[in-house]
């Protein structure tokens, strides 16, 4: 999340918080995208995951990419190391909202599409 998460909580409530915001922000994702494919003749299945490609780099970007970085970045020396984890919210437990964001985003845009874009057969 491209945001401030010093307000966020720590461990478990951490993850719910983010999958939270994710979940809102699969659910608008999807209700704009949702009006501009109808527009454009989109299938429901191009709106779904354009919807949820989007919401998840928008919603779990920053948190995606630090846990890529931590994982496959070079880090050259222990005080690189030491300045990145400090610009990180939660550490410890980056995985596991990361996780939560996947699945917060996939509920959203579910959410969604529940309301906005089931299309019936007329």
């Amino acid at each position: 999340m491209p945001y401030d998460q010093s307000w966020m909580g720590y461990g478990m409530v951490g993850a719910f918080e983010a999958g939270a915001i994710a979940a809102a922000a699969g659910f608008l994702v999807f209700a704009l995208l949702s009006r501009i494919g109808r527009s454009q003749g989109w299938s429901i299945a191009m709106e779904l995951s354009w919807s949820y490609v989007a919401a998840m780099a928008l919603a779990g970007g920053q948190d995606l990419w630090n846990l890529f970085y931590f994982n496959y970045g070079r880090l050259q020396s222990l005080q690189l190391l030491r300045i990145r984890l400090a610009a990180v919210h939660d550490a410890d437990n980056l995985g596991q909202r990361v996780l939560f964001e996947f699945i917060g985003v996939g509920i959203g845009v579910y959410l969604g599409w529940l309301a906005l874009g089931r299309r019936h057969p007329t």
